[in-house]
């Protein structure tokens, strides 16, 4: 039997694809095994909870398994990076089944400096799906920490990191800001009006807008509840405002977007008010784009011509 075991491998979850020997998706599981959080057994037996009953194919992880915390740590390239270029630094590893594990590179901007693990692969597996978007294209990955990256020619050209998930974890869970908040529903004019807030808010910033969410409670001027929804709209309208003030992201054509489609919904909230286009998200790209790296490396050898209808070949 053809076909690749692809592991998307993070800091809190462990994400695994069956893909049959076109590059067709078959069977997603995810288990809350990230890095940090991994069974007793450790990385040997995550994984072979979560390939049971699969059939013995070869295996390419991407993510943080593959960073200083992880199971092998595989250097970073330097970007630009294409396809080729990963799959040149892809290295190895001997699993206690006796099968190898294959591990991506992460990729490191000089500029700044900075540096991602997964998202790469996320991003060529896009590029594969969407092929007009390979000249030249803009994407914002939503999650704990934002990436926002530039393509050009089929290679992650730029990129940088915004931790606004993170910061609205904080502030959520540690800040006297949200002190005697609830979960609420989602608040759409809470959240809007906090975008709006950090879209005005100049030079100065939205972290200089953070405080207002305790006044405007205190003044009644917004819910206890919906405290939690004004920061997120403050923390992702500052994302946006930052992101665009630097002028190193077009965005005279539609942002591309992947990653979890609650969030991202969020953001194409938000894009609203900034007069931005968003795409609808890209879902299950890190599988495509571990099934591209897979092909180049002769990893495995694909049967069709697609990896989906609108998908180029390996």
């Amino acid at each position: 039997m053809s076909g690749l075991i692809g592991l998307d491998w993070g800091t809190s979850s462990l994400r695994a694809y069956w893909l049959d020997g076109a590059g067709e998706i078959r069977e997603t599981r995810t288990r809350a095994w990230g890095i940090r959080h991994l069974p007793d057994g450790g990385f040997d037996a995550a994984l072979t909870d979560i390939t049971a009953g699969w059939p013995r194919l070869p295996r390419l992880a991407c993510g943080m398994v593959g960073s200083r915390q992880g199971w092998l740590e595989v250097p970073y390239m330097d970007v630009p990076a294409d396809t080729a270029q990963l799959g040149s630094a892809v290295r190895s590893l001997r699993t206690k089944d006796g099968l190898d594990v294959h591990i991506v590179p992460g990729l490191r901007n000089p500029q700044g400096p900075d540096v991602m693990r997964g998202e790469e692969t996320q991003l060529l597996g896009a590029l594969a799906l969407r092929p007009a978007l390979i000249p030249d294209s803009s994407w914002i990955l939503p999650g704990t920490h934002s990436k926002w990256a530039r393509v050009r020619d089929g290679a992650v050209a730029d990129f940088c990191t915004l931790m606004t998930g993170e910061l609205f974890a904080l502030l959520r869970q540690h800040s006297i800001l949200c002190a005697g908040s609830g979960d609420a529903a989602v608040d759409h004019d809470a959240f809007a009006r906090g975008v709006i807030a950090a879209r005005d808010s100049g030079s100065a910033g939205a972290f200089s807008r953070l405080f207002s969410a305790r006044a405007l409670m205190l003044d009644g001027a917004l819910a206890p509840d919906a405290v939690p929804e004004y920061l997120s709209g403050l923390l992702i309208g500052e994302e946006l405002r930052s992101s665009l003030a630097t002028n190193r992201f077009r965005h005279d054509a539609p942002l591309q977007l992947i990653g979890d489609a609650v969030l991202c919904a969020r953001y194409r909230l938000a894009a609203f008010h900034f007069d931005l286009d968003l795409a609808e998200p890209l879902v299950d790209a890190a599988a495509h784009g571990l099934w591209q790296i897979a092909c180049d490396i002769g990893l495995v050898s694909a049967n069709s011509s697609t990896t989906s209808k609108e998908s180029s070949s390996c």
